[in-house]
């Protein structure tokens, strides 16, 4: 099976190619035109290439895979610029659009849990989305243009709503990078929020691995949640990083306010998950 990876210069994509490089695939690994491509795995065939300016021959330039990985999402961390509908949405839209009518048959595409918007508690994926912010509206209106568009092309896709993640190469500006950060400086202190809000969290070798195994399959699976399936507190959560690795740091909680972009608790049902890979 021949799989190409969008985005795969990205945090979770060079986790997902590692993942793809115990398997028997053939992989193709996109990259933007800026990145680099000597940190990435070396197997398979690297592409560097900018959504914006990829064309009609975009499917034969990526050497017509069977399964397409698509992560690339441009304007993160800022959840709240329109340049994600106003920009973002519809390159990404003509993009997957060319590919499926250039003779793509599966797709999975990585989705966001903030597309349940403030709802609270245990979200399952029969939900109502409701995006409160521009990055999850337009990746919400994106899945829908696809379901649409399955009804004039004929094309499974899966869409994982990823919820929460760490581990090596995460940017700078997330939770756990930051703490580490502040032990290696020496910080006798690491300021955050009050730690009580509840979320769901997953390494991002985990992540990779259920992308991939549901990719493989092939099959229409619609919305998904990846997620663990229960929720933590954000104190219990880094409690738990400075005893696993013996740091010697102090947190002081409250320095930070509560996110608005978010509810206070909130994790993901993983019984469909189970059920596509058959772990349950």
């Amino acid at each position: 099976m021949k799989i190409a990876v969008t985005g795969a210069g990205g945090f979770i994509g060079q986790h997902v190619l590692a993942e793809l490089s115990g398997r028997q695939h053939e992989v193709v690994a996109v990259i933007r035109k800026t990145s680099d491509s000597s940190q990435l795995p070396s197997f398979g065939t690297s592409v560097h290439l900018d959504l914006a300016e990829a064309d009609a021959g975009v499917y034969d330039d990526l050497g017509c895979p069977d399964v397409l990985i698509h992560l690339a999402w441009g304007g993160l961390p800022n959840y709240r610029s329109l340049h994600h509908f106003e920009q973002e949405l519809p390159l990404q839209y003509q993009f997957l659009r060319t590919m499926v009518q250039s003779g793509l048959s599966s797709l999975f595409v990585a989705g966001t849990c903030f597309e349940y918007g403030m709802q609270s508690g245990q979200l399952h994926e029969n939900m109502p989305a409701k995006p409160d912010n521009p990055y999850a509206f337009a990746k919400d209106t994106l899945r829908r243009q696809l379901t649409f568009l399955q009804n004039n092309l004929s094309f499974s896709m899966t869409w994982g709503r990823l919820f929460y993640l760490y581990g090596e190469g995460q940017a700078e500006n997330s939770l756990y990078p930051q703490l580490q950060s502040a032990v290696q400086r020496g910080d006798d202190v690491f300021n955050m929020s009050g730690g009580e809000q509840l979320r769901d969290y997953l390494t991002v070798t985990e992540v990779a691995r259920y992308i991939v195994d549901l990719a493989v399959l092939g099959k229409n699976i619609g919305v998904v949640n990846i997620c663990s399936g229960q929720p933590v507190s954000i104190r219990s959560l880094v409690e738990g990083w400075i005893a696993e690795n013996n740091w010697n740091i102090k947190l002081n909680f409250g320095h930070y306010p509560y996110p608005d972009y978010e509810p206070m608790a909130f994790w993901g049902d993983q019984h469909k998950l189970l059920y596509c890979l058959e772990l349950s």
